[in-house]
């Protein structure tokens, strides 16, 4: 029984197409250095510049959900490192199960954020006069910290048992704990990603619907703001969905035993699950330079001679805290409401 699982854990931990996998490597290792010095360069303006703990505005769920994706950027160094090693995952199993834990929970906190800023802009552009609500849940800080304890049960099946590298459900039979355990984990893999999906396509459409039926405004701005919301649902999809499918894909084979179809899957699968990392780099970008306000800001810190004469002298009023005319200094995207 000891060698069947030793042969196991070498045929599901092992990376057999090498040069594969020496590529999927060097993709993270560019995501990382793409999506760290971003991440880092907004979450430090979102602390000494914005003092996000005293906005009013979802800056405190912006930050939050930098900080998770800058979390999840510390793995891919370890992930490059195994994959350039011709394993899936680390052979040593505390460094395994850190690794799956810190993946579970910070990107699971990444989506959970991201679709708190959804549902906040859904209210703040179609029931702009029903969303005291929301107002309160922005003015909290507690809320961001209820959302990271709520995921941190999720997580507990990563910790569970010792397990494979691509998990053994539907691979083996085990014991019950064991089969719980295992199904849990493919639960919480799929529903942090398919539920904030259809809720972000709920509330994208409705806001985009809103959007054009707009008689006020800039029509150029109004149409700014639905290419930015349809955006965000199209690079949420990109990143996620494939993955989502290809999981999906790969227990079938396993319960059907089909394991030269299983081996051709496990490649693709972690192939998108590579992919899926980009959300990393795109998140700031969406979620950050795309406020006039917080662009501004951006630029003005870190490339101040790209900034025109009155862009300059905006942003100053602007820092210094000056909001005689509050409709000027307004989003339309409502992003820093």
């Amino acid at each position: 029984m000891q060698i069947m699982e030793n042969d196991h854990w070498s045929d599901n931990c092992t990376a057999e197409n090498l040069p594969l996998y020496t590529f999927y490597a060097y993709v993270m290792i560019v995501e990382f250095i793409l999506a760290l010095p971003l991440n880092l360069s907004v979450l430090y303006l979102f602390i000494f510049k914005l003092k996000f703990w005293k906005s009013k505005s979802n800056n405190i769920f912006l930050f939050n959900l930098v900080l998770a994706d800058l979390l999840l950027l510390f793995c891919l160094p370890v992930k490059a490192y195994n994959f350039l090693n011709g394993n899936r995952r680390s052979t040593e199993g505390g460094t395994c199960k850190a690794m799956l834990f810190m993946l579970f929970l910070n990107r699971g906190a990444s989506i959970a954020f991201l679709t708190v800023i959804s549902v906040d802009r859904y209210f703040s552009v179609v029931h702009p006069g029903k969303n005291n609500f929301t107002k309160a849940l922005k003015r909290s800080p507690h809320i961001s910290l209820i959302i990271w304890l709520l995921l941190l049960p999720l997580t507990i099946p990563t910790m569970l048992k010792s397990f494979e590298c691509c998990n053994s459900y539907g691979r083996v039979e085990d014991t019950l704990v064991k089969d719980v355990t295992d199904a849990l984990r493919e639960v919480v893999f799929f529903t942090q990603i398919l539920i904030p999906f259809f809720v972000l396509v709920y509330c994208t459409v409705r806001i985009v619907d809103r959007l054009k039926k707009k008689t006020v405004g800039d029509s150029t701005k109004l149409r700014r703001a639905a290419f930015l919301v349809t955006s965000v649902m199209l690079v949420f999809s990109f990143c996620f969905l494939p993955c989502t499918i290809a999981r999906i894909i790969l227990l079938i084979v396993r319960v059907e035993n089909l394991p030269s179809a299983e081996d051709i899957v496990v490649q693709v699968f972690d192939g998108l699950m590579v992919l899926s990392y980009m959300d990393c780099v795109v998140d700031p970008i969406l979620y950050c330079l795309s406020s006039t306000k917080f662009k501004s800001l951006y630029l003005t810190t870190y490339c101040r001679c790209l900034l025109s004469e009155d862009a300059q002298i905006a942003e100053s009023i602007i820092s210094t805290g000056n909001n005689s005319n509050p409709k000027r200094n307004n989003d339309v995207l409502l992003h820093s409401r």
